[in-house]
């Protein structure tokens, strides 16, 4: 008889590529996995894993059991949904991935909105970037994340997740308060802003690769002085006259800006979306979490 957990540990393996990988996301020791895996190898009676350099890479035989545990877990996910509709209160605890923007304008909301309704249920939330959350909550870490995509820059799909649209918030360009000074006071489109110096994420961000072609689609390379993945920051260095920058309008949820905020041309918007496992999405835990985000996001529009 194979072990769940054994066979998990090898679904493991194959998504993280070392033992170290598998240790550090579900809490073992390297050594505990060596020698789980070694019980499942024996248990199968077949060879699992063989040695590349300092690493393992896994045999055909253990690429036909991946697959089976991928079907197993969605069945196992499926029945304990179908369990817990049975119940009458909402309970458990739902991991939840959601970046930075979805933490500050739609989280605090959404949190309090199901410690009222469901006090029984437990939400631990991790901020991530969306391209990370998605891929682990895959890999089952997570059990709902929130992410985005930009304009022709698609979030990474991902097998037997589901998508679902929370909102849209339109992208503008943010610019100083009056009396910043005479180049930033000048600017009144982006093509204005060609010489001004600009804040954006760090490279292999989706905004960032959005915003450098948005400037090159205006005719210009950006003259980017600032570097940060936190867009608070980028609201204080624009609102306090060091920077302009291109921002979805969540950021200001909950608060005026001083920022003058000029619209772009095609209004291009942000999709932020939730994503679950198909297998769980008809959880009663999952409904609600989901219905909570949704009503949030309303809210903050």
């Amino acid at each position: 008889m194979l072990e769940i957990r054994r066979l998990r540990l090898l679904r493991e393996l194959s998504i993280r590529g070392t033992l170290a990988g598998v240790a550090e996301a579900l809490a073992y020791s390297p050594s505990s996995v060596s020698q789980q895996l070694a019980l499942l190898e024996k248990e199968a009676g077949v060879e699992l894993m063989r040695k590349s350099g300092r690493g393992v890479v896994l045999t055909p035989a253990a690429e036909v059991l991946v697959g089976r545990t991928e079907e197993l877990l969605a069945a196992l996910e499926r029945t304990e949904a179908e369990l817990a509709a049975s119940e009458s209160e909402v309970q458990g605890t739902v991991r939840v991935a959601v970046f930075q923007t979805a933490v500050l304008a739609l989280m605090p909301t959404a949190l309090r909105t199901l410690r009222e309704r469901h006090p029984l249920l437990r939400v631990e939330m991790v901020q991530h970037e969306p391209e990370t959350a998605l891929r682990e909550t895959w890999a089952r870490s997570f059990d709902v994340v929130v992410a985005e995509h930009y304009p022709h820059h698609a979030a990474p799909h991902y097998p037997g997740l589901d998508r679902e649209r929370l909102t849209e918030d339109a992208i503008r360009l943010a610019l100083p308060p009056a009396g910043a000074g005479p180049a930033f006071d000048a600017a009144r489109r982006l093509s204005e802003a060609a010489h001004l110096p600009w804040v954006m994420e760090p490279h292999g961000a989706a905004s960032r690769h959005w915003a450098e072609q948005a400037c090159r689609a205006a005719g210009f390379e950006p003259d980017v002085r600032y570097e940060t993945a936190d867009l608070q920051a980028h609201v204080r260095l624009v609102e306090s006259g060091n920077a302009v920058a291109l921002l979805p309008d969540l950021v200001w949820a909950g608060r005026l800006p001083a920022a003058r905020l000029v619209t772009l041309d095609g209004a291009p918007q942000r999709v932020v979306f939730t994503s679950v496992r198909a297998s769980g999405a008809r959880s009663p835990v999952m409904l609600a979490v989901r219905q909570a985000l949704e009503e949030a996001a309303h809210t903050a529009g």
